[in-house]
């Protein structure tokens, strides 16, 4: 059975035939380093992470791209804030991206590449959508895209030009809209602003910055070529970035850009958008201080398919991480090597048929759930199907998982620690006490203490 992706670009399923024979080049959608992403967030990269794990699986040779945006009006307003230099805020939530990413185990992109490391590939596509006649410049020295001059403008968000309301939700601010043929034209460059202190770029146009979206076109047109075969993103980057990518990348390259667009929906919370002022707002950081397990946040994800919205709760959290528990208990504890060329043909062709399926993970994991329960199936081939699967599923099974101990339970056992090294042992045994009233128990090694959950 062939591998059927929904493309947002004509609204349906596909049949994926990549451009090159067995060769896929993807470009994801990364963060923007002024902050730590949001779970959110995180559900696109695990998604895109299932697109490229499941495309290796099938045999592909897979380049994968993915952006760093490290230069953006958020970026250079945190580092004005902070009276900081600007890599020294982004070079600083990159690293805690890079670990949050490892704690999914997402796999490493093939590059990742920094928006200020392709300022001249941004310069010279800036340069030849001015000489075709699609972008115009305006005084003060920005740049902007006539929008008009693209005949397929609004395809992907099946927006009609005619529809798109003036500043839409008001994503335009004034200095924006300064000098614009149309206010519905965005910006390719944007040109020095006192607010943005000591932060530009010289340019033939003058001294400024690149606006968000063409970052992405350079980048992905320049490491992946003017034809390739997968983006990914949020729903939420499809109009305006994603429209806005096609429309400059088209023009500028005279290539066909992009072959499949895939999106995933949102993430709600408690049923609602996540949001900071409504307590909703959760990091990897937020789990991580709850003894979350963070591949049960990726479980939960796959419960759902990826273009279904999915309301995250931390009652459906817990329930996917005991899942997740126990399955890999069930892995860990089956009586046998593993021997990978003992696949089950049966349930591997079951798996392959629902993810061929426009990557369906709920069914999947379904399948899972019913080799595990089969009494039919030994232990050998239950072993090994697993561990097949998880090659696309990313739960390393086979990974003895530590316990996670909260940071209260770790305070209280160096405090006990430096009462034992002081012989203060009626303080040691009340704090030893207190360890255990909190459901965990410490013991005393040669190496030092170990402490358990009880």
């Amino acid at each position: 059975m062939a591998i059927k992706f929904y493309n947002t670009l004509h609204r349906k399923k596909e049949v994926f035939k990549s451009i090159k024979n067995k060769k896929v080049g993807l470009y994801t959608c990364g963060p923007t380093v002024y902050d730590l992403p949001h779970i959110g967030n995180f559900r696109a990269y695990i998604f895109s992470d299932l697109v490229k794990r499941y495309l290796l699986w099938k045999g592909y040779d897979v380049k994968h791209i993915m952006n760093i945006t490290d230069i953006d009006d958020k970026t250079i307003k945190k580092s004005i804030e902070q009276n900081k230099k600007l890599k020294d805020i982004t070079e600083f939530y990159i690293t805690e991206f890079y670990k949050d990413c490892n704690s999914l185990n997402i796999l490493k992109a093939d590059k990742y590449t920094k928006a200020t490391s392709y300022i001249e590939e941004m310069i010279k596509m800036i340069n030849n959508l001015m000489k075709k006649g699609y972008a115009y410049k305006v005084d003060g020295g920005s740049i902007y895209f006539d929008i008009h001059k693209f005949k397929d403008y609004g395809k992907l968000s099946n927006f009609k030009l005619k529809d798109l309301k003036t500043n839409a939700k008001g994503r335009l601010n004034n200095k924006d809209e300064y000098g614009k043929d149309d206010v519905r034209d965005f910006a390719l460059w944007k040109s020095y602003d006192k607010e943005d202190g000591e932060i530009y770029f010289e340019s033939p146009f003058g001294r400024g910055r690149p606006g968000w979206h063409i970052e992405c076109s350079a980048m992905s047109t320049y490491e992946l070529g003017k034809n390739f075969d997968i983006h990914t993103g949020g729903v939420d980057n499809i109009f305006p970035h994603h429209e806005n990518e096609i429309a400059q990348s088209k023009c500028g390259t005279g290539g066909d850009f992009v072959k499949y667009w895939m999106h995933n929906e949102h993430l709600l919370v408690d049923g609602k958008k996540m949001s900071k002022s409504l307590g909703n707002f959760y990091t990897l950081r937020d789990l991580n201080e709850k003894d979350i397990d963070p591949i049960a946040f990726r479980y939960f994800i796959y419960g759902s398919h990826y273009r279904n919205k999915i309301n995250f709760t931390l009652n459906a959290l817990s329930g996917a991480e005991n899942a997740l528990k126990k399955l890999r208990e069930f892995y860990q504890n089956l009586p046998v090597v593993l021997n990978t060329k003992k696949i089950n043909k049966s349930y591997a062709d079951k798996f392959t048929k629902v993810m061929d399926d426009d990557l369906n993970t709920s069914k999947a994991l379904a399948v899972v759930w019913n080799l595990v329960k089969d009494k039919k199936i030994n232990d050998s081939s239950k072993k090994a199907t697993l561990f097949y699967f998880d090659k696309v599923l990313g739960f390393d099974l086979d990974k003895k998982v530590d316990e996670i101990i909260p940071e209260e339970i770790k305070k209280i056992a160096e405090e006990r620690e430096l009462a034992r090294k002081n012989k203060d042992w009626s303080k040691s045994d009340n704090l030893r006490e207190e360890i255990a009233s909190l459901g965990y128990e410490i013991k005393d090694t040669q190496d030092g203490y170990k402490i358990n959950k009880k």
